[in-house]
């Protein structure tokens, strides 16, 4: 009995300082969770929203555009009148990106000029840069000056009263002007547009003289190829 009693003995002070020391570790790790869930945790991280911009269309190659409509030509005429001239205008065009080279050919005639049974006309071929600029949507509008030679011909009243009935001369000419595009397809513009147009015939004293005229064009005009819009798109 006392070999028992010893050996128990003996095991209980051995498994003591153990406990304890189980113990003291268990209090430390507590103590440790409990330090790290007092420290704040950080603020979560917002994603940045990506900035969008509006598309604008880039500008185009190169296109190839035919115009074919009417034209008006207010001409000089005798004892300060002007005559109005009626005819066709037609144009090609080539353009780069927003600048283009055209070429146009324009005829418009008036009948029956000072009561003698024959008509006034001026046809005219030009050719020389076009400029287009953003307006809309659906609108364009351009500028051109163009360069090239004019036939006109008509009665021409002289200084002492006498009219003859076949005068004509042909020499340089020249058109500076602009106007406005409306696209109704992809492929297809309305085009209105206003031209200084200068030319040259007899005066009076049949003396070739400069001719001041004012043209104004209405033109149906279609884009060969794939949709050749070069303006950007504003919203």
């Amino acid at each position: 009995m006392k070999i028992i009693f010893s050996t128990l003995f003996c095991s209980l002070l051995c498994t003591a300082p153990a406990s304890a020391q189980s113990s003291i570790a268990g209090a430390s790790g507590e103590a440790h969770a409990a330090a790290a869930s007092a420290e704040p945790s950080p603020a979560p991280i917002k994603p940045l929203k990506p900035i969008r911009k509006t598309p604008i269309e880039a500008a185009k190659g190169k296109t190839i555009e035919m115009g074919l409509g009417y034209s008006y030509v207010s001409q000089p005429g005798t004892q300060s009148n002007r005559l109005g001239l009626r005819g066709a205008d037609a144009s090609f065009t080539i353009g780069f990106s927003r600048l283009g080279i055209t070429a146009d050919v324009g005829y418009a005639r008036a009948s029956n000029v000072l009561g003698t049974g024959r008509h006034s006309a001026v046809f005219s071929y030009l050719a020389g840069p076009v400029f287009h600029h953003t307006v809309h949507r659906r609108f364009d509008s351009y500028v051109h000056v163009l360069a090239g030679g004019a036939k006109v011909s008509g009665p021409i009243l002289t200084n002492g009263g006498t009219i003859l009935l076949g005068g004509w001369t042909t020499g340089y000419a020249w058109a500076v002007g602009g106007g406005l595009e409306y696209w109704m397809t992809e492929s297809m513009a309305i085009r209105t547009g206003a031209d200084y147009l200068r030319t040259s015939f007899y005066d009076s004293s049949l003396a070739v003289r400069g001719q001041s005229n004012l043209r104004t064009t209405a033109t149906f005009v279609y884009y060969f190829g794939k949709p050749s819009r070069r303006r950007r798109l504003i919203n």
